[in-house]
């Protein structure tokens, strides 16, 4: 028997529906004060995206690339 993650599964699927239509008059009842909280995302969003944005920097030492590169160009 295969086993379905939660979100394929019927009650996932519910969930996100209801969730989504929670979500929907969550903020358009409450639309001044989200507008109010805008600000506060943005500067969030620096030190968030800071963090994901470095994980592709790998911290290897490069001489051992570059050694490598120029064997192969026979320079």
């Amino acid at each position: 028997m295969e086993h379905k993650p939660f979100m394929r599964s019927k009650s996932g699927l519910v969930f996100l529906v209801f969730a989504g239509i929670a979500g929907y008059f969550l903020l358009t009842e409450h639309r001044e004060h989200a507008y109010a909280f805008l600000p506060f995302l943005f500067l969030l969003a620096c030190p968030i995206m800071h963090l994901f944005m470095h994980g592709n920097h790998s911290h290897e030492d490069h001489s051992k690339n570059n050694e490598s590169q120029r064997g192969k160009d026979g320079a």
